[in-house]
């Protein structure tokens, strides 16, 4: 498991954005020895000078300028979704590592832009996964590439959130089909497709239902979709931002040896044919996430930070990088072209 140590030299840091999210990584960057914010840029001036004044740097209203900025390292962006990939692609351009916040863009064609980017730059690009270096992910990864889980049969991921009329409605970007890509799904569920890949392989193919059934939005803010992995196993997703007051996460996995459960974040449930000792139930709050965009602890934004500046460092592969950053925006892609088409769709 990934231990949070501080990095071996100083790192400039540039903060793209100003909103919710951008004050996470900002104040993951600050939690890190080493590790100073030089500059941010962000299309609201007014909260991206409000967050200066917390953790430092100086403010661009120009994003060439900010790009310009020495030193600066790598940047962290956090701007709305669609603007991901033509953002890292100036940042790669000039020689700039680039960690986006999650999902990589809205579409693949978008993702593989950036991706090609970066290469042919010879910069490192990442992606804010934090969940797969949490400890109850991490843990159910090492049973199941160690074999513990036996063959694949059934995952399901539930994802019943909750967001308030004005999460969207005090946002030019949040639930539009051009700077999100689409509601619930690719916004907040992309986390649980990202750890279903992670844990369970490639999806081949999908059959789902998307609906807007709370919020005046243009895209969905329920789905619920089927997965068959390429290895046989079955899967189930469910995700909302239409589910008062918000629940949070539950992710279980079965295989021919047993099953895993992660619920609040936590592995609760380890129930395999040769015990593993040391995994009991663990009891904790309803989840930020589920009624809040608001992250209050910031360590798992930091645990992917210092991934991935260690991964500069060492010249390694990030924890997801750009290609493993895909995969989960390819899924939600066929997920909503099966909703649209009332198909199966395969990937």
């Amino acid at each position: 498991m990934l231990s949070v140590t501080s990095v071996t030299g100083r790192v400039h840091i540039g903060i793209l954005g100003g909103g919710n999210i951008s004050d996470t990584h900002a104040r993951a960057a600050k939690a890190i020895p080493g590790v100073e914010i030089t500059a941010l840029h962000g299309a609201n001036h007014h909260k991206t000078c409000g967050l200066a004044e917390r953790v430092g740097g100086v403010v661009y209203d120009d994003l060439d300028r900010f790009l310009d900025h020495r030193p600066m390292d790598l940047v962290a962006i956090g701007s709305p979704s669609g603007l991901h990939a033509e953002q890292g692609i100036a940042a790669a351009r000039r020689g700039l590592h680039v960690l986006v916040e999650k999902p990589i863009d809205v579409t693949t064609a978008k993702a593989d832009a950036l991706i090609d980017a970066a290469a042919q730059a010879g910069v490192k690009l990442g992606v804010f996964f934090q969940d797969r270096l949490k400890p109850g992910v991490v843990r159910m990864k090492e049973i199941i590439e160690a074999g513990r889980l036996g063959t694949p049969i059934l995952a399901s991921g539930h994802v019943k959130w909750y967001r308030p009329p004005d999460y969207y409605a005090g946002s030019r970007w949040r639930g539009t089909r051009e700077f999100d890509g689409g509601g619930a799904l690719i916004n907040q569920g992309i986390h649980t497709v990202d750890v279903l890949l992670h844990l369970f392989g490639p999806v081949a193919r999908v059959s789902a239902r998307t609906a807007t059934r709370l919020h005046s939005i243009e895209v969905e803010d329920t789905a619920v979709a089927i997965l068959e992995f390429e290895s046989g196993a079955l899967g189930i997703l469910e995700a909302a931002t239409s589910a008062f007051p918000g629940y949070a996460r539950r992710l279980e996995v079965t295989g021919s040896e047993g099953t895993l459960i992660l619920d609040q974040d936590r592995l609760v449930r380890a129930d395999l044919r040769t015990p593993i000792h040391g995994i009991t139930e663990e009891t904790a709050g309803a989840g930020e996430s589920a009624a809040s965009p608001v992250v209050s602890d910031v360590t798992p934004h930091r645990r992917i930070l210092e991934d991935f500046i260690q991964a500069i460092e060492t010249n390694r592969a990030p924890a997801c990088d750009g290609r493993e950053g895909r995969r989960s925006v390819q899924v939600v892609e066929a997920i909503y072209e099966s909703a649209r088409t009332e198909r199966v769709v395969k990937l």
